[in-house]
């Protein structure tokens, strides 16, 4: 049996935009609108580069019907790049490109082989002895055991099964063609290429079962270097799984601790902590980061009271670090130690905002009240993306919009006391 090495990839999401950035100023709007072009082209060269022998793409290539040709353009051509080299493209398509969903075509280059949605199909390649199983999602919301219909592996052959699986579940992702990895196992192929999990994943090494995760962070919950993995098979068993990066703009969370700091204090804590985060960044990548300050401090409320400012100072924080530093949203999540409460108030007041913010009956009866509140207020917030005290709101989260609001006031009262 020859030996020989794949570029397996998933989740590629093209040209699906890097959601919730488009109101922040200063954030490199053109290199993140094309960020996912951009990947993949890193994907397509990386194949070339290392002469893979085949590339398989387990679901998710698109993000839903393409808003214009120009993506399926774009796409055929990536392609030919791989066709000129002698590289074939094995296609699956998942719940984001379902056959229901996109309804544009174009002719794709020759070296590229798609695998249908009506029942499990085997491309093979002879010269190197693989047979790849794999079926396409007819639908969005496929709920059935895709893998029950699989054929069984060939002899001879090195198995390769392509599926757009959540398995039994993973957070964050909807239990699309579900399945165990002993239904897997008992299909007794050699490599499970799967999709749809956008982190990296190796989930069984008996066989091989491997998410690759996705090939570019689209959102703060996708922090991390992303890409794919390069498979080597020596004497028809997985000699290797090595992972390569491909994205161009990478997310981070950020927490600095703020505890017992004054406020002026608390500036010089965020540049250490970006400083400490830029310089950490080996991959040269521009970083979005999310800043969550946190701890505890008796002026909490004070720091609340100008989230706005302080969102602006540390986005000039950030770029006075490095130009490719940038800050995607800032978290005031400081509360006071519990002795400090109520301290100067009256005791009467004290007492009533420590009621509003804790008493979920109190919360809801005034609910109606608060609604009119955060209308009114509607444009004087902001968006909700650029609002936690919105957001909260728009989540029916008043008991976190009161806690929120009586941090503020008590810090207000007590300067005016």
């Amino acid at each position: 049996m020859s030996s020989f090495r794949f570029l397996h990839a998933a989740d590629i999401h093209l040209d699906s935009p890097l959601h919730g950035l488009s109101r922040y100023d200063g954030l490199p709007v053109e290199d993140i609108r094309l960020a996912t072009r951009a990947s993949f082209d890193n994907l397509v060269q990386c194949a070339i580069d290392e002469a893979v022998d085949f590339v398989i793409i387990a679901g998710d290539l698109f993000d839903g019907d393409w808003r214009d040709m120009g993506t399926g353009l774009y796409f055929a051509r990536a392609m030919g790049r791989l066709d000129q080299a002698g590289i074939p493209v094995f296609i699956l398509a998942g719940n984001h490109d379902a056959a229901s969903i996109i309804s544009r075509t174009v002719p794709w280059p020759p070296n590229v082989r798609q695998f249908g949605p009506r029942r499990p199909e085997t491309h093979r390649l002879a010269h190197l002895d693989v047979a790849v199983h794999g079926q396409s999602f007819s639908t969005p919301a496929v709920t059935e055991n895709l893998v029950l219909a699989y054929p069984p592996s060939e002899s001879h052959s090195f198995n390769i099964g392509v599926l757009h699986t959540a398995l039994a579940g993973r957070q964050g992702h909807a239990d699309y063609a579900p399945c165990s990895v002993e239904d897997l196992r008992a299909k007794g192929y050699d490599y499970w290429a799967l999709g749809h999990v956008h982190e990296f994943e190796i989930v069984s090494t008996d066989p091989y079962v491997v998410f690759p995760g996705n090939v570019q962070g689209r959102t703060i919950r996708e922090t991390g270097a992303k890409g794919a993995v390069i498979v080597t098979v020596l004497d028809g068993e997985v000699s290797a799984v090595d992972r390569v990066d491909v994205d161009v703009i990478r997310w981070a969370r950020l927490e600095v601790d703020c505890s017992g700091a004054q406020l002026e204090e608390i500036q010089d804590r965020i540049r250490a902590a970006l400083g400490r985060l830029h310089g950490a960044n080996g991959s040269g990548r521009p970083i979005v980061v999310r800043v969550s300050l946190t701890g505890e401090l008796t002026n909490a409320g004070a720091l609340h009271d100008r989230t706005a400012e302080l969102r602006d100072e540390v986005r000039a924080i950030a770029g006075s670090i490095s130009a490719d530093l940038y800050v995607e949203k800032v978290k005031v999540l400081v509360t006071t130690p519990a002795a400090a409460g109520g301290l100067v108030l009256g005791e009467d007041l004290g007492a009533l905002i420590e009621e509003g913010a804790s008493d979920p009956d109190l919360a809801k009866a005034i609910e109606a009240d608060l609604e009119r509140f955060m209308l009114a207020a509607n444009t004087a917030l902001g968006d909700a993306e650029d609002s936690e005290l919105r957001l909260s709101a728009s989540h029916g989260d008043w008991s976190t919009v009161l806690r929120t609001a009586s941090l503020a006031l008590r810090s207000r009262l007590t300067r005016e006391a």
